[in-house]
């Protein structure tokens, strides 16, 4: 059973905006710091933003601007929408839950976002 689902992700052109969601269970959602990252063929995986749990976030300067992380309690959804794409953000992008004390992480299946022509 999986405990995060992606959905979104696509082919959009430059300038471009999408919205990735990621579904949790709400014993996820609550408590645990949830957020993305991406990996772009031939490179390593990135931090993009951060959600925890109290709210605050944190952002990749590259998408700084760009990105915004949100979080809808009645969904236990978190959202990143993605604005002004560019071709450097085409990436595999793959949501995260993850909690420190005691470890646990989890990942979602990733979603494919290209930005081109």
């Amino acid at each position: 059973q999986a405990q995060l689902v992606e959905s979104g992700g696509g082919l959009v052109q430059p300038g471009g905006s999408l919205k990735l969601s990621c579904a949790a269970s709400p014993s996820i959602f609550n408590t645990y710091t949830m957020g993305w990252y991406r990996q772009a063929p031939g490179k390593q995986r990135e931090l993009v933003a951060v959600s925890a749990s109290t709210g605050s976030t944190n952002y990749a300067d590259s998408v700084k601007g760009r990105f915004t992380i949100s979080r809808d309690n009645a969904k236990n959804t978190v959202y990143l929408q993605m604005d002004s794409l560019n071709p450097e953000d085409t990436a595999v992008y793959y949501c995260y839950a993850r909690k420190i004390n005691p470890f646990y992480q989890y990942w979602g299946q990733g979603t494919q976002v290209t930005v081109s022509l």
